[in-house]
């Protein structure tokens, strides 16, 4: 059974940067997707970043040139590392895992069905 927890969130000014960290457990990396979603009250959960087998990203057009998402297969964690940081990115940021889909991995959430627990960021001057 695949468990997720996401770690590295905080606090932090505009324009700062911080990386968020997902390890993996339970399972190992096969066709999996995995991505970064986020959450704030009253909205809708809003794909961030995902990631396939090959490597292969894709990002939602507000982070794209500012959010990175990476793995480290050997290790099994996750990565989203996310620079000049905007208070529109505070959220509760989650990653997720779920069957591979060609050519790319999907933004929506309801085809994830492995959840991580969250972590806050918190983007204010």
């Amino acid at each position: 059974q695949l468990q997720l927890r996401e770690s590295g969130g905080g606090s932090v000014p505009p324009g700062s940067s911080l990386r968020l960290s997902c390890a993996a457990s339970g399972a190992t990396y096969s066709t999996f997707c995995m991505a970064w979603f986020r959450q704030t009250p009253g909205k809708e959960r809003e794909g961030v970043a995902s990631i396939d087998n090959d490597a292969y990203t894709n990002y939602a057009d507000s982070v794209k040139g500012r959010f990175t998402i990476s793995k480290d297969n050997a290790k099994n964690i996750l990565y989203l590392q996310m620079s000049s940081l905007k208070p529109e990115d505070t959220a509760i940021y989650y990653c997720a895992a779920g069957r591979y889909w060609w050519p790319d991995c999907p933004s929506d959430s309801a085809l994830y069905n492995t959840w991580g627990q969250g972590t806050q960021v918190t983007v204010s001057s």
